[in-house]
This record gives C-alpha cells, structure tokens and sequence, in this order.
C-alpha cells in the first residue's frame, strides 16, 4: 500500500492539467487533481474559446455589408451584446463539464479548491485546510492577464478576463496592447461597433511576427476605421464624475473612453503558491523553472504550461503533459518539442504562420529566396471591400528548403495549420511547385510562387 494519498497530485485543471490527470488516472493510478476556479483553464473559459466566439460575432458586420454584392438585400440589422454573452456562456459551461466528465470517466479525484504547496510531497487545499501527500506533484496552474498595476488608475481598467462578462458593449474603447491579445480584442470590438484605440510602445504591433503582415494588417485595421498610436503608452487613468475613464498617454494626448483594456501579456500563477516551501525554483520573471523533461528544481515535482513561462499555447501545454506521462509513467523519456509551432492571430484579416520570420532567417540562415505574393481574394472581388490577403514564403537559398510561411487573409489560420506540416516535414520548395493547384482558391497561390520575389545575399535584398 503506498504510503502517499496520491500517486500523483495535479495543481490546476487547464488543458494541460487535466490531460495529465486524464491519461495518468486511466493507467490506474490514484490521481487527484485541485482547481479553485473552472475546469477548463484559460483556453476554455477566459481565453481562446471564447474568444474565438466574439470573433465569429464580430465577423457579421462585414458579411452583412458584402452581401449586397452578391445580390443579397440584408435589411436592417441589430446586435445584442447580452444576448450574445448569454450564448457564450452556455457553450463555455457545455465545455466544462466535458472537462469534468472526462476526469471522471478516467478515474481522477476532483476537488474543487485552491491548493498549494507545502512541502516536497504535501499539498494543502484551502478550500478544507486539509494537507494530503503525493508521490509525484505536477504544477499546471497556468497564468493570468498582467495587471500593469504600477500605473495609477490600474484599478479602473479590464483585462482579457472582464472583456468576456462587460454588462454592456462600450461605444468606444482604448486598449493598451500590441501583441495578438490586444490586437484580436481591438478587432472584435471593432467589429461590433466600438470606436477603438489601441495604444503600443513598440514601433509596429505584432512584435514577433513577420514585417510584411505586421505592416499590412495595421493597414487594414486603420481602414476598418481602427486608431492605432504606435511609440507611446498609456502614464494614468482617471475615472470622471459620468463613470466614463480618461486615458492619458506619454506623449500628452488624453483619450475619453467607456472602457480602458490592459493588453500587456501575462503571467504566471505562482504567487503564494508555496514554491518555496517545496523547493521549486523561480526565474527572474516569476516562472518555475524546469528541465527538458519538464522537471523542477525539486525531485518529485514537474510543471507544464503557461506557469512555466515557455511557450504559452493551449497544444503546447497538451503535448507537454503528453510528454510528461509518458517520461514519468511509461517510462519513455519524451522531451517536448517547440519547433516549428504553428500560430494564428484572429484578426480581421486574420494571420497564419510557422517558421522562421524574414528578418530571423535572415539573421541566421543567411541567404534567401523570398516568395511573396499581395491580392485581393476573390470573395471581395464583387465587394468593392479594399481588403487585401498577403502570402509569403522564405526559403534557405542553400538548401532550397521552405523555412518560414505566412499568410495574412481569410482562413489563414486553417491554412496555417496545414502548412505547419509541411515545414516541419522540411519540405523544399520544388515540393511546393510540383503540387497542382486547387483552383479556384486562394491557397493555389502557394503553389504557383514559381519564381523569387526578391532574394537576400549577403544581408542585402536584390530584386527580381
């Protein structure tokens, strides 16, 4: 009889918790799993779920809009924000308790508590202020929105989370922000109706992604009628006297608005976790520490996703708690793997991409051949829409291998997917020229880039 409560004890019930447990209790080990909120994590209740369905809602406006050139008379047309947060929040409590469901099926333990660490082996839970033991401890208590709190009138501000439950739709917004976040939330707001700023200290929004479709999309959120103010950042923010916010920037502009949104990434949970307690080690930015294995600093713990501040996507944390089933219970050593992840940005047009960017390719491949390709899809061709969809391909002049994708446009982010496949296969270009084309489609374009674009040698672009 083991001499612990548990063969293992999961800190959290996102994504990747829950695979873990799941998968854990269903080779027969005793597993119990704590989360002191909602089964679901992030990604299921304040995250990409649901906010991929104010992207859906926020989509309509257009549709309706283009409609008319194709023959459709849509009339007039009214939008419900409560009715469409109600909608939300059905599907986001379907999706829990298939969450909770799959536990059960598999045998884990569910406690609804907060717990924490209290030494090697012990976890204390809240909720009950009772100490159970655990052989192994796995730490997947995710992360939460930065609350930027150093800046006074922090308080009066939302965050990603309050975004999903506002009682109203706000006629104008200003968001500080210039990752995918920030940008998503300013084009579904934007698309709903909301007079939006989105405020940035960098010098172009989407720090990270390809120049070419950082470029572009800003372009084309300024057309929708989106204010972007690039260098600057927001210094205060004052509540006046009608419940309405002043937002005053650096560079001296003040902005009214019903609504001011932090946008300014996120981190991890481990505040009065107890990691010290159990010897779990923290980097500088608060994220626990750990090995190729997903290991921490102490012997019989691990912990997997946006807790430890590695990549922070919901498939990662699944495949890392993947990876740590298989190292610590089928005795499989499995390291996870991050290269060459697909991702997408739901904005409006939306991003598709995998690889390697130009400027990082450049930067350590050295030569390049650089396919690229700008027009208009064919769906706005009756429109009259001045939207355009922007394809890229960055391919290692040496090896002639596709090293970077990208694409900005309708469904980017399903085709992304599926270039995700073919880069990570290392396939060459002459790959890409060899497939026949799907036509009529905007991803044929992928496979009749025939010749450069442009190239790069020698750290110079040469046109032609």
């Amino acid at each position: 009889m083991s001499a612990f409560d548990y063969d293992l004890f999961v800190i959290g019930g996102g994504s990747g918790g829950v695979r873990a447990a799941r998968r854990t209790a269903a080779l027969g080990h005793k597993v119990g799993i704590a989360e002191e909120y909602r089964y679901g994590g992030t990604c299921v209740i304040r995250g990409c779920v649901p906010k991929k369905l104010l992207v859906y809602a926020s989509q309509y406006s257009e549709a309706f809009e283009d409609a008319a050139g194709y023959g459709w008379s849509v009339g007039e047309t009214e939008f419900d924000w409560p009715s469409l947060i109600a909608a939300k929040d059905r599907e986001i409590d379907r999706l829990e308790q298939i969450y909770r469901r799959n536990l059960e099926k598999a045998g884990a333990e569910i406690l609804k508590s907060r717990a924490v660490l209290e030494g090697p082996n012990q976890i204390r839970l809240l909720a009950t202020d009772k100490i159970v033991t655990a052989e192994r401890i796995l730490i997947a208590a995710g992360g939460r929105a930065n609350p930027f709190a150093d800046m006074p009138g922090a308080e009066h501000c939302i965050t990603s989370n309050e975004a999903f439950h506002l009682q109203r739709l706000p006629e104008s917004i200003v968001i500080l922000g210039g990752g995918y976040i920030a940008v998503e939330f300013a084009n579904i707001f934007l698309g709903l109706g909301t007079a939006v700023t989105l405020v940035y200290r960098g010098k172009e929004i989407l720090q990270g992604f390809d120049d070419d479709l950082r470029h572009e999309l800003h372009q084309a959120m300024l057309r929708k009628g989106c204010r972007i103010v690039c260098e600057d950042t927001l210094v205060r923010v004052d509540q006046k006297a009608d419940g309405r916010f002043q937002a005053h920037l650096r560079g001296g502009e003040c902005l009214d608005a019903d609504e001011v949104m932090l946008a300014v990434g996120r981190q991890p949970n481990t505040i009065d976790l107890g990691c010290e307690k159990a010897g779990v080690e923290l980097d500088s930015k608060g994220a626990i520490k750990v090995d190729d294995y997903s290991r921490t600093s102490a012997e019989n713990i691990w912990s997997i996703g946006d807790i430890t501040g590695r990549i922070q996507l919901t498939p990662v944390a699944i495949h890392e708690a993947m990876c740590f089933v298989d190292t610590v219970f089928l005795n499989k050593p499995t390291k996870p793997d991050f290269d060459l992840i697909p991702t997408a940005v739901f904005s409006q047009p939306e991003l598709g991409t995998v690889g390697l960017t130009e400027a990082q390719a450049a930067k350590d491949l050295g030569d390049l051949d650089i396919f690229r390709a700008r027009f208009k899809p064919m769906r706005h061709t009756l429109t009259g829409r001045e939207e355009f969809m922007l394809m890229k391909l960055v391919v290692d002049a040496k090896t002639n291998v596709v090293v970077g994708a990208h694409i900005l446009g309708p469904d980017a982010g399903e085709m992304g997917q599926l270039l995700g496949i073919c880069v990570k296969a290392k396939l060459r270009k002459e790959d890409f020229d060899r497939t026949m084309a799907l036509h009529p489609s905007a991803a044929e374009e992928l496979v009749t880039m025939y010749e450069p674009t442009y190239r790069i040698r020698g750290g110079a672009r040469v046109d032609g």
